[in-house]
């Protein structure tokens, strides 16, 4: 295994992480997996035995059932497990029972520790924006957790680049811990990270991690051109996440990977894993699974090195183009860039 710094915290985090979205299998979740405690057990030795570091889980995957298996698993195991966690969604009909205010995020995190059977969580996420508790509240509800020792470090997922900014803003200036890292969906098929996310985590030392970066299953050359709903796979099973614009687009990412993969005698999902941990300010991968086959497939990326080559025809069929005001900079303002502005390499097209 090898690990990568968090951002700008002193924290390693394993470059593959573990993501427990299939267990419980509760309520919609039923179209992911439904791994109970034998089933978890096995695929968290597995992963551990690999050298995984960081288990990422959340408050509402299964209503919680998610967080209580994970606890059961790890409670006789290395306590030195790095646990993800995260609230902000909805998980009752109470009207306090979503969002980032004070009063939501202590009560959550109070009940993740007791579903953990931990006293801390070394990583906890504010799952979504919400725009309607002033981000104060919400950076100095994560402040109070991190002194009283309930969590380690904090981070947001789904964010917009001013929401980043903003929520930076108010804990630099009311002196609140910032947030280390954010959760993010960045694949071959999905580089919209890359017109502020990245720059962004580049600018502002904040470390990237990153959910189904396989597409939900569509970049592991399952689903082909010939075949675009794989047998058993959850979109097969209804599932609709991520959305995907331009079917055209994602056939040509498919083959290109394809075409890579078989040069290298490698699954296509290997590549997709190997470009993205190319990426700038990218920690670590959140990968999950329904056996011990697929996990440990997805650990032979680590010891791919894709070459210059292999990255030019990836980036090419997938670059996304240059939008408003980055057309524009890069034609007048392109001497003065930065590093965060150099961090990626966007289209250029004829504006």
């Amino acid at each position: 295994m090898k690990y990568r710094i968090m951002g700008r915290s002193g924290l390693k985090v394993s470059a593959l992480s573990m993501g427990t979205f299939s267990f419980g299998g509760r309520g919609p979740f039923a179209a992911i997996a439904s791994q109970g405690v034998t089933e978890a057990a096995r695929l968290i030795d597995c992963c551990t035995d690999y050298g995984v570091n960081l288990i990422d889980t959340a408050n509402m995957y299964s209503t919680g059932l998610s967080e209580e298996i994970v606890g059961e698993v790890l409670a006789d195991r290395n306590p030195d497990i790095l646990i993800s966690s995260k609230a902000r969604m909805r998980i009752g009909d109470g009207p306090n029972d979503e969002g980032a205010s004070r009063w939501h995020l202590i009560r959550e995190c109070e009940r993740s520790l007791k579903r953990l059977r931990r006293d801390h969580i070394d990583i906890y996420h504010i799952h979504e924006w919400d725009g309607q508790t002033p981000v104060e509240e919400t950076m100095e509800a994560l402040d109070s957790l991190t002194r009283q020792g309930k969590i380690r470090y904090a981070g947001c997922s789904n964010y917009t680049g001013w929401q980043i900014m903003k929520s930076l803003m108010a804990s630099d200036r009311g002196h609140f811990q910032r947030f280390v890292t954010q959760q993010i969906h960045y694949t071959l098929e999905a580089r919209e990270a890359e017109y502020e996310l990245l720059p962004l985590s580049v600018d502002q030392g904040i470390g990237v991690t990153v959910w189904s970066p396989l597409a939900a299953g569509l970049l592991s050359g399952k689903h082909t051109r010939q075949q675009p709903v794989a047998p058993d796979s959850r979109q097969d099973r209804g599932w609709s996440e991520p959305p995907i614009r331009d079917q055209e687009r994602l056939w040509r990412i498919v083959d290109v990977l394809n075409d890579i993969a078989a040069a290298y005698d490698i699954e296509a999902a290997q590549i997709a894993l190997a470009w993205t941990l190319t990426r700038p300010a990218v920690a670590s991968l959140v990968v999950g699974g329904t056996s011990t086959a697929q996990f440990e497939a997805n650990f032979r990326a680590l010891d791919l090195t894709l070459s210059p080559e292999d990255l030019t025809r990836l980036n090419a069929v997938s670059r996304p183009p240059q939008i408003y005001p980055l057309w524009h900079q890069s034609q007048f303002a392109s001497p003065r860039f930065g590093p965060a502005d150099k961090s990626v390499d966007l289209e250029t097209g004829n504006p």
